[in-house]
């Protein structure tokens, strides 16, 4: 259960990462910088001015509030989430050996045993 939990959380994390990307793209896809002739950088176009795209990038430092605050909140909470998956996923394989084990102990076949919990 705590696996499954776990990999719930991270796949809503995922979701919620996704629909911020999108977001972001939606927000900025006319997001450029120019050059004027004298080879200064920009932000609006004048008459003498080539657009730069490979400076045009986004910086985090420059998103808006809002997606800055969702990046912080929903990146933690993927690694949260996968932390829950794989501990969950350990801690489930580690009590079955357990019940294996005493399984064993006792003289029942073990292939039988599932309780459930």
């Amino acid at each position: 259960m705590r696996a499954l939990s776990g990999a719930i959380i991270t796949a809503a994390a995922l979701i919620g990462l996704g629909l911020t990307a999108q977001g972001i793209g939606t927000r900025y896809e006319h997001f450029v910088i120019y050059k004027s002739a004298t080879g200064e950088e920009t932000s609006s176009p004048g008459l003498k001015t080539d657009p730069d795209y490979d400076k045009s990038h986004v910086k985090i430092r420059d998103l808006d509030s809002a997606f800055k605050l969702c990046l912080y909140i929903l990146v933690p909470t993927v690694l949260i989430g996968l932390a829950i998956t794989f501990i969950g996923l350990a801690y489930h394989h580690h009590r079955r050996y357990h019940e294996h084990l005493r399984a064993q102990a006792s003289g029942t076949p073990s292939t039988h045993i599932h309780t459930g919990m």
